[in-house]
């Protein structure tokens, strides 16, 4: 299921996690050659992407709704 993405944070490892309209999270790494997301190294390419829709897996799944920090 689509859900937009509305913010972000960092986990314990440092790593980029969205935060999705739905109450979920994901992360949004960029680890090439597997992941190429480049947008997530700034600021401004974070920014860019608030409202881009992301597959909420968990949602699919019925998943309870994430911590959010």
């Amino acid at each position: 299921m689509k859900q937009p993405i509305i913010g972000y944070h960092r986990d314990e490892e440092d790593h980029w996690v969205a935060q999705l309209a739905c109450g979920h999270n994901q992360h949004v790494r960029h680890t090439p050659p597997w992941v190429n997301r480049p947008w997530v190294t700034t600021a401004q390419g974070r920014k860019s992407m608030l409202g881009h829709e992301l597959d909420c897996r968990k949602c699919e799944e019925g998943a309870p709704m994430d911590d959010q920090p």
